[in-house]
């Protein structure tokens, strides 16, 4: 396959030319949605074609600093060869011909995946440089077997592009082991695993873009989800889909999804990983049921002249019956009041009187029924629920019999029982449990596609959660198991698919990292033998002499060199990362300010090119130069397992894409220093 960069201006007016027609043509779009006007057969009619109509304005709107495509293939056929442009959306002219194609058309499969070995009918694949959103460059590809494979020049720079803000699309770099995730059909559960720099996350968000192109009207109805670690991790990834059209996705972080109380407290990681632990579930569904009693006397309903009776032995029956269809609570208390309808309508029958299932639903409305129902199956709130489950030792007992040890049962248990369930100190930990009771009493919704980021850090219960999500559609799970630094962080990709009730999900290895240099990668992943046995690093297509720099000072003048390493990143375009342990956060924005350099702490609102990011949150992050200040603080001994501190560091140093320097005036951790 090779390469050519023509010099022809001719060439490059016409492909110019030919960019301001198709933004013509997008005007002219635009102009037709905007004369339609949201006329139904009534007000919910109308107000459903308006919101319809605005969606459709919205993603005609033309962002002239971003081109409308950014790629062409010519495909040879048995009449002709056609050409198609290849961009972000879908633009026709005024005979309804296409002036660029979707990247996600089934026509521009070919632009990603042809290759030498396999054409797929293309004579020529052309790639477009931009400035903003004028045209500048262009390369042909074409596939000659016989010739030296070579790197594009406009890719390449359009990956290492300086990137400031919110994370960007890649739709102009998809390379092909992405492509084939990205265009994975709808019922398949796709895990994959992905060192930094592979592009997990954005195609896990393309694949979703995807989706939603080639099944619009079914994820229309059911939706799409995107859970990601935090709110500031979602504040990066937020403008992904709008950029790509895709507006109408629901983005959350993972207490989020889960808001069943106020987080009020953080339990120990020892009590995490119980509480986290996959016999939870079995706890909370005995704990449910445990409510579930009888009752003494007759129910006894006037009817007329007579009584109808139905005897405690005949109830408890019914009522062995109902728990033996493994309906949820709710549903079963429904079923029951249905199921003692419908033994006193056989009375009615016996009797010689007229029934029909207006005789059932009437006798099950009844405040004998209703007393019945409640005395036999109470009506039950989570928060109720988890309050005594955790207050009353005999409930737990019996709830967690054969489940949990007798110390497992007694460290759940309350030291102090808050006064109700409205005044517990409630914990994230305790919001999946909730979550597991609220599915217990009635049935999740569950959305056509979810998308679950950074999942190698979710325990089994926030697995079942989000499982629970997408129990009638499919799920792309997205993580690096080398990165997992919770309590509960998962050590098996299979595991988690499992709890996540997707057994058959299959786990794709993206081993390729584009975005990290190789330098970087190769210093980080000297910690992978002692933090992550078994995980490798990427292997980065990128090489770039000087992108790592490590610098030992004397403690005094720490904070002088740090402020020297930002200086120097910020005089190169881009964003910069100033990477700290989370206890130095504080003193390190006072030095900042000291030194009047502008700067943001992350989450924070405001416009700086300098970020201050706490460790703990450097996860799926990046920045084009990072500032990493001691990193043995960053990599100390962490109190639920010795890796993790090693692979809080990994997280931290691979966040660079252009540059990292590493100030320290500690000793480097020993694997680290080797």
């Amino acid at each position: 396959m090779s390469i050519t960069s023509p010099s022809g201006a001719s060439e490059l007016d016409a492909e110019a030319a030919h960019l301001a027609e198709a933004r013509a043509g997008l005007a002219r779009m635009r102009e037709r949605a905007d004369s339609l006007e949201a006329a139904g057969g009534n007000a919910v009619s109308t107000e459903y074609l308006a919101a319809t109509l605005y969606r459709r304005r919205m993603s005609l709107v033309d962002d002239p600093s971003t081109p409308l495509f950014f790629g062409r293939i010519d495909v040879a056929s048995e009449a002709a060869v056609e050409r198609f442009y290849v961009g972000r959306r879908h633009v026709h002219d005024e005979l309804g011909d296409p002036m660029v194609v979707d990247w996600r058309a089934d026509i521009s499969r070919a632009f990603y995946r042809a290759s030498a070995s396999d054409p797929m009918n293309l004579r020529l694949r052309r790639r477009f440089g931009f400035v903003g959103g004028t045209l500048t460059a262009y390369e042909d590809e074409t596939f000659d077997a016989a010739a030296d494979i070579e790197t594009s020049r406009i890719l390449t720079e359009e990956i290492e592009r300086p990137r400031v803000g919110p994370m960007r699309d890649i739709v102009a770099t998809i390379q092909p082991d992405q492509d084939e995730i990205v265009r994975a059909e709808l019922a398949e559960t796709l895990c994959v695993q992905g060192g930094p720099g592979t592009g997990k996350t954005a195609v896990g968000l393309h694949r979703a873009a995807y989706l939603l192109y080639a099944h619009r009207a079914k994820l229309r109805t059911s939706g799409v989800l995107v859970v990601g670690p935090n709110t500031a991790f979602l504040h990066y990834i937020e403008q992904v889909l709008p950029a790509l059209g895709e507006v109408e996705v629901t983005q959350v972080t993972m207490n989020e999804l889960v808001a069943h109380a106020k987080v009020r407290s953080i339990d120990p990681p020892k009590l995490q990983r119980l509480k986290g632990d996959a016999r939870m579930a079995g706890v909370l569904r005995n704990a449910v049921w445990s409510h579930a009693g009888s009752i003494d006397e007759p129910v006894v309903i006037p009817r007329g002249s007579v009584r109808l009776r139905l005897y405690p032995s005949h109830v408890e029956q019914l009522k062995n019956a109902l728990l033996a269809r493994g309906l949820r609570y709710t549903a079963a208390r429904t079923a029951f009041a249905t199921m003692l309808g419908s033994a006193f309508t056989a009375q009615v029958e016996v009797r010689g009187e007229a029934a029909d299932d207006r005789t059932v639903a009437a006798l099950s409305r009844t405040k004998q029924v209703r007393a019945c129902v409640d005395a036999v199956l109470p009506a039950l709130k989570p928060l109720e629920v988890l309050y005594r489950l955790f207050s009353d030792p005999e409930l737990l007992a019996n709830a967690a019999d054969g489940v949990l040890t007798p110390e497992e049962q007694k460290s759940l248990l309350w030291r102090e029982i808050p006064r109700s369930s409205g005044t517990a100190r409630w914990s994230s930990s305790d919001l999946v449990l909730l979550d597991e009771i609220t599915d217990l009493l009635e049935r999740t919704a569950s959305f056509g596609h979810v998308v679950l980021d950074e999942a190698q850090d979710l325990s089994p219960m926030q697995c079942r959660a989000v499982g629970r999500r997408c129990t009638t559609g499919s799920a792309t799970v997205l993580g690096d198991l080398a990165q997992g630094t919770s309590a509960t962080a998962s050590e098996s990709w299979r595991e988690t698919l499992l709890h996540m009730g997707k057994p058959d999900g299959q786990v794709r290895v993206l081993e390729r990292g584009y975005r990290v240099p190789r330098e970087v990668v190769q210093y980080a992943a000297r910690l992978l033998p002692v933090a992550a046995p078994g995980v490798s690093a990427p292997v980065s297509i990128r090489a770039s002499a000087g992108s790592l720099r490590v610098s030992m000072v004397a403690a005094a003048k720490l904070g002088d060199e740090t402020v020297r390493a930002c200086e120097a990143a910020l005089a190169l375009p881009g964003s910069v990362g100033l990477v700290v342990a989370d206890a130095a956060v504080p003193p390190m924005l006072r030095t900042l300010t000291k030194a009047a350099l502008e700067h943001l702490l992350l989450g924070a609102d405001g416009d700086a090119r300098l970020t201050v990011v706490p460790a703990s949150l450097a996860k799926g992050l990046e920045f084009d130069h990072v500032v990493l200040v001691e990193p043995a603080d960053i990599a100390e001994a962490d109190e639920i397992d010795p890796r993790f501190g090693l692979r809080r560091l990994y997280i931290a140093l691979t966040r660079a894409v252009s540059g990292l320097a590493v100030v320290h005036a500690k000793p480097l951790p020993p694997v680290l220093a080797a």
